[in-house]
């Protein structure tokens, strides 16, 4: 357990890092998901503006550091590859 005054006050902020950053994952998967179930459904317009949002989440959580960037490009990339083969 933390004993000084430093050493607990960065356990506050590490806590409060942590549910932030947990709740910005669970934000980024799920609009990763939301694409995916539209180009399961063979939806097009659906899944072209999923896509959308899905690439503003992602570049918002590589711009704050929660992935890599080389990784945003790959799910951007991947996403609309899926999206473009239901045309």
């Amino acid at each position: 357990m933390a004993n000084t005054a430093q050493a607990k006050k960065r356990a506050r902020q590490a806590e409060i890092h942590r549910t932030r950053n947990t709740a910005q994952r669970s934000a980024l998967r799920s609009a990763i998901k939301k694409v995916l179930k539209a180009v399961e459904a063979k939806d097009k317009t659906a899944a072209q503006s999923a896509l959308r949002e899905a690439c503003a989440t992602i570049d918002r959580s590589a711009g704050k550091g929660l992935i890599h960037k080389n990784n945003a490009a790959r799910h951007k990339s991947h996403l609309n590859t899926r999206v473009r083969a239901l045309a």
